[in-house]
């Protein structure tokens, strides 16, 4: 199965998945066929080419509708027959024009054990909060926010002396590792879903 990688960002979940396929960790995957992002400054964008990555980069113009925008997104890169789509700290939501393009087949990586602080800068949500329990979720994207079938999840302790910024870091960690397996059990097939419960099976 190709897949492809929709970027916003410094891009490091998507290096986390260019490593782990070059290394041969990401069951499933044949090809890693572009890296797609919506703005042009993205770190990720440059991290992608140095390797060896195809790289998209469409911007949305002011003046156009949200769908308009997503079948611009889908022309590029409709050709490249890409049979799972990986939303790695892609920070728009896309609309049902585009999920109907790709049923059951998009998933995103989000900084929270959700349904818990869904939307932006999750980790903050987190730690403004007070929590002592946070963590990161690779689910199904549907039409709700942070909303669709949970495949893995990953728990991250705060420790007392856990600054914003260091619990950024302790949860960013375990999202890489944990996307690798998520992406893995997408490509081979190997979940069943029944009532929103996403149960894994066991990989050959």
């Amino acid at each position: 199965m190709k897949a492809g990688i929709f970027i916003s960002g410094t891009g490091t979940n998507m290096e986390a998945l260019v490593k782990a396929h070059r290394e041969g960790e990401l069951e499933g995957v044949s090809e890693i066929s572009f890296v797609f992002s919506n703005k042009r400054n993205a770190p990720g964008v440059e991290k992608a080419e140095a390797a060896g990555i195809k790289t998209i980069v469409i911007p949305k113009i002011k003046e156009e509708s949200v769908e308009d925008y997503e079948i611009r997104i889908f022309d590029a890169i409709k050709n490249y027959n890409t049979g799972i789509i990986v939303l790695a700290g892609f920070m728009r939501i896309l609309s049902p024009v585009f999920l109907r393009l790709y049923p059951g087949q998009i998933i995103n990586i989000h900084p929270s054990l959700l349904p818990a602080f869904k939307g932006v800068d999750a980790q903050k949500q987190a730690y403004d909060y007070g929590v002592k329990l946070s963590g990161c979720s690779v689910h199904f994207v549907d039409e709700s926010l942070d909303g669709g079938p949970v495949i893995l999840q990953k728990a991250v302790l705060r420790q007392d002396d856990d600054t914003l910024e260091s619990f950024r870091n302790s949860i960013l960690k375990e999202e890489h590792s944990l996307l690798v397996e998520a992406v893995s059990i997408v490509a081979t097939g190997a979940y069943e879903i029944q009532n929103r419960f996403v149960s894994i099976k066991r990989r050959k």
